[in-house]
């Protein structure tokens, strides 16, 4: 018996993967939200990994050319995403995100709130956001089946 382990693609912070094939995308979150996209019928799916950056000293706040930044890329990854598989009608996101301990949810709660209102407006479902604090959290997400991991 021939045993084989498929790697997942490592997606970098502030950036994205969209696919249509077979395969996994993988992200190791430290201060970071991942923004998983998939249609399971059309089995094309993509990973959006984006940083969240707060200074030492400063107020836990986002700035407004944060958030423009992470909704362009999000807009950018959607466009992708739609011109790989426009016939994708059954799109559905999970967001998962990770803080390390000494911050507080209320910034992350914001931009979480903000990219789920962005991905309902282009009809995708939105399930609820996966939030940790503490250590680093790795996944691996199938695009295709849908399937996300959280470690």
């Amino acid at each position: 018996m021939t045993t084989v382990t498929v790697t997942a693609r490592t997606v970098q912070p502030d950036s994205f993967e969209v696919v249509a094939i077979e395969g996994l995308l993988g992200a190791s979150l430290s201060s970071a939200i991942a923004v998983c996209i998939h249609d399971a019928v059309e089995e094309v799916g993509a990973l959006l990994h984006l940083r969240f950056v707060v200074r030492p000293g400063h107020n836990a706040d986002v700035t407004d050319t944060t958030l423009a930044m992470e909704l362009l890329l999000l807009d950018r990854c959607m466009l992708r995403l739609r011109e790989l598989a426009p016939a994708a009608r059954n799109l559905r996101a999970r967001l998962v995100a990770h803080l390390p301990a000494s911050i507080p949810h209320t910034a992350c709660d914001a931009v979480l709130d903000l990219i789920g209102q962005f991905l309902r407006d282009q009809r995708v479902e939105v399930g609820a956001p996966d939030l940790s604090q503490g250590a680093p959290r790795q996944i691996t997400f199938d695009p295709g089946m849908g399937s996300l991991t959280v470690g």
